[in-house]
């Protein structure tokens, strides 16, 4: 793909992104990405054939972004306990309240696109989350800043419940500070030692 292609398929996913934010996933069609981006409908199904692979690869632009930057701030972070502030930071700043994310459209996806679609991204990024926060948990074990016994189960039980904050935030009308408090609590629980 040529530059110009490149930036094409940039602006169309970037543009993508908002009206999925505005309009959750299964009240967007191809037209509507047209009119947002004012191209042709060929110039759109000459990169995406329907919204389901267009939305995939606006989640993987957005899970790029988040992976970079998590990144680029946990290496100026020492030790196991800057970097989870960075891995709760990271989950708080898409839990505001009011605030458009991509999280009603995902869960829209999986539920419309079915098991080989959008519930196959959403289990692949939660086991992800799961393997980067037991290797966090890990990495504090080993240099005696936590002292948790089985890093991979509390690092799934610590996805549960962020994930269903995430959910919480979609469906019900959470104040910023209960966000706050549960996100406080779950960094709490790998204070002072850790859970045992």
């Amino acid at each position: 793909m040529g530059e110009r292609s490149e930036q094409k398929k940039k602006h169309i996913l970037e543009t993508a992104r908002k009206v999925f934010m505005e309009r959750g996933y299964k009240d967007v069609t191809m037209k509507d990405i047209v009119d947002a981006c004012g191209i042709s409908r060929g110039g759109l199904y000459l990169y995406y054939p329907g919204t389901s692979e267009l939305f995939l690869d606006v989640l993987r632009l957005e899970s790029a972004e988040t992976d970079e930057a998590f990144a680029s701030s946990s290496a100026g972070k020492a030790g196991a306990a800057g970097i989870l502030r960075l891995f709760f930071d990271a989950w708080k700043s898409d839990l505001k309240p009011g605030e458009q994310s991509l999280a009603r459209a995902t869960y829209e996806f999986a539920f419309v696109e079915g098991e080989e679609g959008g519930r196959k991204y959403l289990k692949d990024q939660f086991d992800a989350s799961v393997a980067l926060l037991s290797r966090i948990i890990a990495a504090g074990n080993r240099k005696g800043r936590l002292s948790v016994k089985d890093p991979e189960r509390e690092a799934r039980s610590t996805m549960y419940a962020l994930e269903g904050l995430r959910i919480s935030v979609c469906t019900m009308d959470l104040p910023e500070q209960a966000i706050d408090d549960e996100i406080d609590f779950l960094m709490s629980r790998f204070s002072a030692g850790g859970p045992a």
